[in-house]
Parts: C-alpha cells; sequence; structure tokens
C-alpha cells in the first residue's frame, strides 16, 4: 500500500478503513466478520483505521481494540469525542468542554486497549465552548503522551486557524466525494496554507456511489440513510441519474464505479486520504485496489462534467445534523 503523510509527519496507508459501519447506523453488523476485515486490511497494508466513541454507542472502540490486539504497532488509530451519547444510545449533544475532553480520552484509551491514540479528533466543534480551550485541552493530552496527534472534524475555516494557533493540526476529517464537493471552495485552500492534511469520510457517498442502491428498500429499515435528504425521494432518482453517468465512465475505464469514486479523491492531491468504510472482505479488497488505479486527464474531464460542484440532490444531513457541521 503506498503511503500519504498528513500535516508535517504522520504517515498512513494511501486509503484508510472506516469502521464506523461495522457497529451502527448503517443495518446490521457481525462482529466476527469486522474483525476479519480489519485483520485483512492490515494484511494488505492499510494501517490508517478510523472510529469514534460515539459509534456503537461505545462498542465500535471495543471492536476495534479486539480487532488490533496483537497487531497494534501495525496501526494508526484514528477516534474521536465530542458527540457525546448515553448507553442507551441516547444523543446528549456535543461536548469540547476541557474536562469532558480528559475524561472523553481516558475512556476511549480503555475501550481500545491501547496507551495512546495516533490522531485524536474533536469530532464535531462545540459551539458553546471556545475552540481555544478544546485544543489547549487535548494538547494536554500529547503532552501527557495519551495522544500523539491532533485533529478536527467538520470545522469552519476560521475555527480550523484558531484551533492551529493553539497546537498544530495535523488532519481535518470533513465528507468529500464526487457528490460532496464543498471542502473545495473554502476547507481545503485552508488547511492547504496550513500545512494540515485532509481525511475525506464517506468517498463514496455512503455507498450510493457505488450503485448498489436501486431503490430505497435495498436498504434495511434500521439503516439511517433512510433518513438521508439525499436518499429520499426525488432527490433519490437525480442522485441515481448521477450514478448512472459515474458507471458508465467507470466501465469504460474497466473499474467498479466505487474504485472511480476512491481514485478521483486520490487524485486530488497527495495530502489527501479517503478513509471508505467496509464490513466486508469484499468489498474492502475492491476499495484498497483502487489505490492503483490512474485517472487520465481525459477521464477528470469527463468526471468533472458529469458530477460538478453541487450535482448532488438533498443536503448531506437531516436539517439537525447539518447544524452541527462547518462549525
Amino acid at each position: 500500500m503506498k503511503q500519504r503523510t498528513l500535516g508535517n509527519s504522520l504517515s498512513v496507508s494511501a486509503i484508510g478503513l472506516g469502521c464506523m459501519g461495522m457497529s451502527e447506523f448503517y443495518g446490521s453488523h457481525d462482529d466476527v466478520a469486522s474483525i476479519a476485515t480489519i485483520h485483512r486490511a492490515l494484511d494488505l497494508g492499510c494501517n490508517f483505521l478510523d472510529t469514534a466513541d460515539m459509534y456503537g454507542p461505545f462498542r465500535n472502540e471495543e471492536l476495534v481494540g479486539r480487532a488490533i490486539r496483537g497487531r497494534r504497532d501495525e496501526v494508526v488509530l484514528a477516534t474521536k469525542f465530542g458527540n457525546m451519547r448515553g448507553d442507551d444510545g441516547a444523543f446528549l449533544g456535543i461536548s469540547g468542554k476541557p474536562s469532558y475532553v480528559r475524561e472523553a480520552c481516558d475512556a476511549s484509551l480503555r475501550r481500545l486497549g491501547v496507551d495512546h491514540i495516533d490522531l485524536y479528533y474533536q469530532h464535531r466543534v462545540d459551539r458553546t465552548t471556545p475552540i481555544e480551550d478544546t485544543v489547549g485541552a487535548m494538547a494536554d493530552l500529547v503532552r501527557a503522551g495519551k495522544v500523539r496527534h491532533l485533529g478536527l472534524s467538520e470545522a469552519a475555516p476560521q475555527t480550523i486557524r484558531r484551533a492551529h494557533a493553539v497546537h498544530p493540526i495535523t488532519a481535518l476529517q470533513t465528507e468529500y466525494s464526487l457528490w460532496s464537493r464543498d471542502p473545495e471552495d473554502e476547507i481545503l485552500p485552508v488547511v492547504r496554507e496550513l500545512g494540515i492534511g485532509f481525511v475525506a469520510y464517506s468517498p463514496i457517498g455512503r455507498g450510493f456511489l457505488s450503485g448498489r442502491f436501486k431503490t430505497i428498500d435495498d436498504l434495511e429499515p434500521t439503516d439511517y440513510r433512510r433518513l438521508s435528504p439525499r436518499f429520499q425521494g426525488e432527490n433519490f432518482a437525480r442522485n441515481l441519474d448521477l450514478v448512472r453517468r459515474i458507471e458508465e465512465i467507470a466501465h469504460a475505464k474497466g473499474v467498479t464505479p466505487a474504485q472511480l469514486a476512491i481514485a478521483w479523491i486520490l487524485s486530488r492531491g497527495n495530502d489527501i486520504v479517503p478513509i471508505p468504510g467496509s464490513r466486508s472482505i469484499g468489498h474492502l479488497e475492491e476499495n484498497i485496489a483502487a489505490a492503483e488505479i490512474e485517472l487520465t486527464s481525459e477521464d477528470l474531464a469527463r468526471i468533472d462534467e458529469v458530477a460538478p460542484k453541487g450535482v448532488a440532490s438533498g443536503e448531506r444531513y437531516p436539517s439537525a445534523s447539518m447544524a452541527a457541521v462547518n462549525a
């Protein structure tokens, strides 16, 4: 697996593995299959694993911890705090309070069964706590040896600047894909100016760009994507037309639509690392193979033609969740 560098010094595999769906949000899950998928990722050199305390809630960190036991040295481990949830799964709000930062980190270390976290993100920005206070507490974790690098997720440009002035931010994680190109306007220029790496989550559009979903009934009843505006009604139909055009380009290239979507992300710059999620070895291997795909200028021109900025129909999240991004 090729390597890329986030920030000035964090070397990771060019494609990471998002572990969220192994425990929640995407319908049913199988811990045995998920652990086998993580092991296969490590065997293939995909060493950048992404989780968060809220996934499960809490169960995903425990799952990842079991999977990497005995293989910790092979892993660049990223997790997140900030989205508070109760043991019953209830969402309790967002916190960046320094006391919560410390408590959340210690709890994540216990669940993961490790003595340090390689990349620790604030999952969502707490608008009621100055970012300087939150990052100051995160910097204390670095000094204590509990965390190696700091990150932010879905933060606004000025928030990124203020955070970076307190302690170097190694990576910003934000949704980025052929149907979510908003970061190109302001976010990518800012992180590149500051020397911050960019981690692209949902690079396959939560699976939609793979072409696997033809109707909403292809999603399990408990799949949270049913609540996403882009998966509903007329938006679904319009976005399906986009997928068909992407499929045409992919088939002409001799790759899958998912591979084309990931290869496009990789082509946007060596400072960008996509973290597609996968719950099966087959999909994992398909995604990782995208690292070897070379897109020509003609390929990129065709892709830009069918997937320009703003092409997707519908918001990325329901309105309540959209209020928490770009903070």
